[in-house]
């Protein structure tokens, strides 16, 4: 089976800015800021929560097809399967500022996870009184991936996704509260299962067109939206009731069945269960054959007995040559985004760019004193000297750029610190323009690691007037760790630079116990990862005993960071 490689379009570079237009034409409702990729409602109803979600494009109708009354305010594009970044969603969180408070519905992927976390780390450093007001929900609705195996990544985000923010829309719409939708939006994502079946991998337009992956008899079960290989394949082709037999054990699971991949919380035989049913179309299949499917579908499901309290079919999230299903136990109501929206009637077009929006970074009375940015200053030489060690690490365990991403990071710094203006900034606003410095300058999972945490650290700062105190700082590096772990599942002790900031950070705030003490601990909680087997990250892939007795080249940096940092304070 040939991979699909053509593709009718006027230029790969300008593919997802002309698809929003595109879809901004067909919905008097909408509007796009080109430069972002953000497509947004024109006169959102400011007096009611607002629903942000977005991703890679090339998984359309998801997310833009999907912004209207009762559901999405503004739905933000990267490139195709490529993660939006930081800026963007900063900017459609200007677009959509209003008085009832945010929800962001992210899928379940670390890049996703990261930039829509930083930029929301970003914007509450900058605005304070927005803190409160921006709630996260991450959709990971997939059960083809086993407990075990993604038990630090956990599970794909998948079509699942677009049945939250569904329901978090109508009742956004309703005038719920941010704490409402926020609750019911996480009880569905709780409670959402999906399993895809695929035909082939797809082709993204504008690369080398893609060799065949599957035989012409053989199809893949539990592919992502990514292009990302499933878990299995099965050949040949079984008869499509004995396909959805299999898919539905997948989605039935309970741990007497599959205790791997029991992660729905379906009652007992004999009790009452009920589900919503959502076929989805993944760009592959015909309408005809997307409707024999859902016609096998619901009817096993009965006989299984389940009662389907409401069943969609259609295309809602694809893979620019497959199919998916997702449960929940809600019912959802009427929108008007693209799918149900009137044609435009007028002759002119709204798809213009927006005007561009700037914030100013806020300063606090005192600028940071010295003792203050020498600490920084000893810190960023530390990480520049400690380079090499750190490369040698993450040659061993990773792909061997966690030495020089840190050296980019701290360069920067130091060529800011250098800047007239820059010392007129108070702790708060120092801490914050590092974090977007940081984050600008290393990139990455890294980049986007730091600048959350330092976001969130200037977030724990705010209203503190002058040099903060130690118990200051300690109270807010908690605030921000606990931040942090809202975009990361990994946990102490899970061989990553989590291990070594967690030890200091719940030390920092035992007055008992000076900073000598507290970096010590850090060091040797840096110094262990050695022993501790990778559970996250490309080191995760890496042969187990190629790992053991190295380092964590993060945690390690971490530890550098660290040890430079009290030097600075110690010279004082």
């Amino acid at each position: 089976m040939a991979t699909l490689h053509k593709h009718i379009l006027s230029s790969p570079s300008s593919l997802v800015v002309d698809a929003l237009v595109g879809v901004s034409a067909v919905n008097p409702n909408a509007t796009v800021d080109k430069q972002h990729k953000v497509l947004y409602l024109v006169e959102p109803d400011r007096s009611r929560v607002a629903i942000i979600s977005g991703g890679g494009a090339g998984h359309e109708p998801a997310h833009s097809g999907f912004v209207g009354e009762g559901m999405l305010t503004a739905a933000v594009c990267g490139d195709v399967f490529a993660s939006p970044n930081a800026n963007q969603v900063k900017r459609a969180l200007e677009l959509v500022e209003n008085d009832k408070g945010t929800l962001m519905v992210v899928k379940s992927y670390t890049g996703d996870i990261l930039n829509f976390g930083l930029a929301r780390e970003q914007y509450c450093a900058v605005n304070p009184s927005k803190i409160h007001s921006l709630k996260f929900v991450v959709v990971g609705d997939d059960v083809s991936v086993g407990k075990k195996q993604g038990e630090i990544v956990g599970r794909r985000g998948l079509a699942g996704t677009v049945l939250v923010y569904k329901i978090a829309g109508a009742l956004a719409q309703r005038g719920a509260s941010l704490e409402d939708v926020h609750r019911i939006a996480q009880f569905v994502a709780d409670r959402l299962g999906t399993i895809a079946v695929g035909l082939e991998h797809c082709h993204v337009p504008g690369t080398e067109p893609g060799s065949t992956h599957l035989k012409d008899d053989e199809i893949e079960v539990g592919m992502g939206i990514h292009n990302e290989s499933g878990h299995s394949r099965i050949r040949p082709i079984p008869a499509l009731p004995d396909l959805v037999d299999k898919l539905l054990g997948y989605l039935f699971a309970t741990p007497e069945t599959d205790e791997d991949r029991a992660f729905l919380p379906w009652p007992k035989k004999g009790a009452s269960r009920n589900c919503v049913l959502l076929v989805n179309n993944l760009g592959g299949l015909s309408a005809l054959e997307l409707s024999s499917a859902a016609k096998t579908i619901a009817e096993t499901i009965g006989k299984s007995g389940v009662n389907i309290e409401r069943m969609l079919v259609g295309t809602y999230m694809v893979d620019i040559s497959k199919y998916a299903r997702v449960f929940c136990h809600t019912t959802p109501a009427p929108t008007t985004e693209r799918g149900g929206a009137p044609p435009r009637t007028d002759s002119s077009t709204s798809g213009t760019q927006a005007e561009e929006a700037t914030s100013s970074q806020k300063k606090d009375n005192a600028p940071a004193s010295n003792q203050f940015s020498d600490s920084v200053r000893q810190a960023c030489n530390a990480l520049i000297q400690a380079e090499p060690e750190i490369t040698q690490m993450d040659q061993i365990v990773g792909d061997g750029d966690c030495g020089t991403t840190l050296k980019a990071g701290a360069e920067a710094v130091l060529d800011t610190l250098n800047k007239p203006d820059f010392g007129s900034y108070g702790a708060v606003g120092f801490i914050s323009q590092i974090g977007q410095i940081v984050g600008d300058a290393m990139g990455g999972t890294s980049g986007a690691l730091y600048s959350i945490y330092l976001s969130a650290l200037a977030q724990g700062l705010q209203g503190n007037l002058g040099e903060p105190t130690r118990a200051q700082y300690a109270e807010a590096a908690a605030f921000a760790l606990g931040r942090l772990y809202t975009y990361t599942r990994a946990r102490p002790p899970s061989r990553t630079l989590v291990d070594p900031l967690a030890t200091f950070v719940e030390l920092l705030k035992d007055p008992g116990i000076n900073l000598d003490q507290a970096f010590e601990a850090a060091q040797r909680a840096a110094e262990d990862t050695k022993n501790l087997p990778a559970r996250v990250g490309r080191a995760a892939y890496v042969n187990a005993e190629a790992v053991k007795g190295t380092r964590d080249p993060g945690a390690w940096g971490i530890r550098c960071l660290l040890q430079g940092l009290l030097k600075g304070t110690s010279k004082q």
